[in-house]
């Protein structure tokens, strides 16, 4: 788009850009639809990967699971589950943290050197874009709770067994 009005720019940039200008603020509901030629070249060659690289993702899940076990049995953190009947490719692996402010424990791993995150940080009915609906805190306070407690651990196709391990003992350390 070409425009000299300076306005109608920053909406479009924002539209562009999931809805915002900053990360995870949404303004207005918006798009990622930035796929240009060499992107797709890319992609498919990526794409006869991808069984391959979901199976892996799959590999290190499980891993986690059995990792994380002590944890969870301990009540510190929740795992994620795949229902039944579904196959999952873990883009991410998130948890829940309970006993711990999941900030805190994010700060602690990445001050380990640990690139755990927090990938959706306010439900969608607390995000500037659809606050014209009207729903404030509490409106929905399991999606309130899950934004708060929920972090992401590491997870890629390569991620080895003793690096996951070093994860899990980071976050163990962390939720002391």
């Amino acid at each position: 788009m070409v425009t000299d009005d300076q306005e109608s720019a920053d909406l479009v940039r924002a539209l562009a850009n999931h809805g915002g200008v900053a990360k995870y603020r949404h303004d207005v509901a918006g798009f990622n639809s930035r796929l240009d030629g060499l992107q797709a070249v890319v992609l498919r060659a990526k794409l006869a990967r991808l069984a391959e690289g979901n199976a892996a993702r799959r590999a290190a899940a499980a891993r986690y699971d059995g990792l994380l076990g002590e944890l969870a049995a301990a009540g510190r953190v929740t795992l994620p589950v795949t229902e039944a009947g579904n196959v999952h490719v873990w883009h991410l692996y998130v948890v829940r943290v309970s006993g711990a402010d999941r900030d805190t424990v994010v700060g602690k791993l990445n001050a380990e050197g640990i690139g755990a995150g927090v990938h959706y940080p306010a439900p969608v009915h607390l995000t500037p874009a659809f606050a014209h609906l009207g729903h404030g805190r509490g409106a929905f306070p399991h999606a309130e709770r899950a934004a708060d407690l929920m972090l992401s651990l590491p997870l890629f196709p390569q991620i080895t067994a003793s690096q996951q391990q070093r994860v899990v003992d980071a976050l163990s350390g962390a939720l002391r």
